[in-house]
């Protein structure tokens, strides 16, 4: 064996200066990227736990000197958003589950080359990917449907999206066609064959669209502003947006009234971002190891 050979047997191969340098400059400026991710959350939460009455908000860097919950507690007292709470989780939940289950039997449909008609269909979906009615004959239709102030106005508009469908399609194109044919030869019908057979196998890209849908309504507040009217039928981004966006002073005021503490503006926004965004931050480590599997499965075929 050779003296510069390993024990193990392994050769070890050198690395030039330009390599290392790349890999010092490539981590330098991902750790940079990664910071400028986090740092925005890191201070809101600094500023939402911070005590206003004894510490400027424009002293804050990492951690605030004189720690208060009082701006949660003056956000959980408030009524409104604990509506917004429950509308927005009946609305996830309500519009994930209706968007999936439309998306999943289209993209199967779409993506079975015996299909009559298949391109034409989906022709029809990808055109939707590119023009829309607009917002105005949109809002005529939901009106004339009598689906103003109800959860309906705001699932249904956005149940079918041409995007996930394809992504979808793809996945359901990529499955070898033999499972399908020993399928039929040990007599299992075309519903089986969906459900018992491709359904377990396309849980990843399942559970990717998913996410995808379920952040996506979570994060939603222009269709509800418009298209519901009463207070306590509001999301919860409605809610924050009214806070943070327009200063709304009546709104802030309030809470403090409401637990007897006084609190700046800049708390209580901070603590209402915080707990809209941290429920929806809490799925993702459920969903990740389906996610990268999904979408790189999903980008296999066109």
């Amino acid at each position: 064996m050779s003296k510069n050979t390993p024990a193990n047997g392994r050769m070890k191969i050198k690395r030039g200066m330009g390599e290392r340098i790349f890999d010092v400059a490539n981590c330098v400026f991902l750790g940079l990227l990664c910071f400028t991710f986090i740092y925005p959350f890191w201070y809101l939460f600094a500023v939402s736990i911070a005590d206003a009455g004894k510490q400027a908000m424009s002293r804050i860097y990492f951690l605030p000197t004189y720690f208060s919950l009082d701006s949660y507690k003056n956000v959980l007292s408030s009524i409104y958003v604990w509506y917004g709470f429950l509308w927005s989780i009946i609305r996830t939940v309500l519009g994930t589950a209706i968007a999936l289950v439309v998306g999943y039997h289209y993209a199967y449909a779409l993506s079975k080359r015996y299909l009559p008609n298949r391109g034409f269909w989906t022709t029809i979906l990808i055109i939707t990917m590119f023009f829309s009615g607009g917002l105005v004959p949109e809002y005529l239709l939901v009106k004339d449907l009598g689906l103003r102030n109800t959860i309906w106005s705001l699932v249904l508009p956005g149940a079918i999206s041409a995007y996930n469908i394809t992504i979808m399609r793809n996945f359901l194109m990529s499955m070898p066609e033999s499972l399908e044919e020993s399928a039929r030869i040990d007599g299992a019908n075309d519903l089986i064959i969906l459900y018992k057979i491709l359904f377990p196998l396309s849980l990843p890209i399942i559970a990717t669209v998913g996410l995808w849908t379920a952040v996506g309504h979570w994060n939603a507040w222009f269709d509800s502003m418009i298209y519901i009217t009463d207070p306590e039928k509001q999301v919860l981004q409605v809610t924050l947006r009214r806070i943070v966006l327009e200063g709304s002073n009546q709104m802030v005021s309030q809470f403090g009234e409401e637990i007897g503490t006084k609190q700046t503006s800049e708390t209580i926004k901070a603590a209402v971002t915080m707990v809209t965004a941290l429920p929806i931050l809490m799925v993702y480590p459920f969903i990740q190891k389906y996610f990268v599997k999904g979408v790189m499965v999903g980008s296999l075929k066109g």
